[in-house]
């Protein structure tokens, strides 16, 4: 059985010596080795760095059981997908495609979301929430209530 299914990475497939070649990534690149390209011929490319930390990420993850997918920023999810990309229900998609939050055409009768316009998205809204907090946290402090339930702070 392959590795690869399709799109999916699957660390379950691997047979040991596979696993042990994974161990041994880690390895030499937690020692500051960088991996390269080796053609027949002998040539060697250099990874690009953004490559070379994808890749890290892709055999960290995969190091832990967990599978790899990689999907095309273009590949088109239905509702459901998008929304359990999200972790939100499909009718709260569907709703914040109606109100034009999210990005998406229609493939006959059917919604269809871009993935690099769902990620957007969810780029906005993680931004959102991080300030929003940021806030909050500011208006607390500023309001001198931060430390005001902390029994350590107030045995002082």
């Amino acid at each position: 059985m392959s590795l690869v299914l399709e799109n999916r990475l699957d660390p379950s497939l691997l047979n040991r010596h596979e696993r042990e070649q994974l161990d041994r990534f880690s390895e030499l690149t937690a020692e500051g080795d960088r991996p390269y390209l080796a053609g027949r011929e002998g040539v060697r490319i250099e990874l690009p760095d953004a490559i070379f930390h994808h890749l890290v990420r892709v055999v960290r993850t995969m190091r832990e059981g967990k599978a790899v997918v990689l999907l095309p920023e273009r590949e088109t999810l239905t509702t459901q997908a998008a929304a359990n990309l999200l972790g939100v229900s499909r009718p709260h998609l569907v709703s914040l495609l109606d109100a034009g939050e999210i990005a998406h055409h229609r493939a006959g009768t059917h919604r269809r979301v871009y993935l690099g316009d769902l990620l957007a998205y969810q780029q906005r809204r993680d931004r959102s929430r991080r300030e929003a907090l940021d806030r909050l946290g500011d208006e607390i402090e500023e309001a001198g209530l931060y430390d005001a339930h902390d029994p350590a702070h107030a045995a002082r």
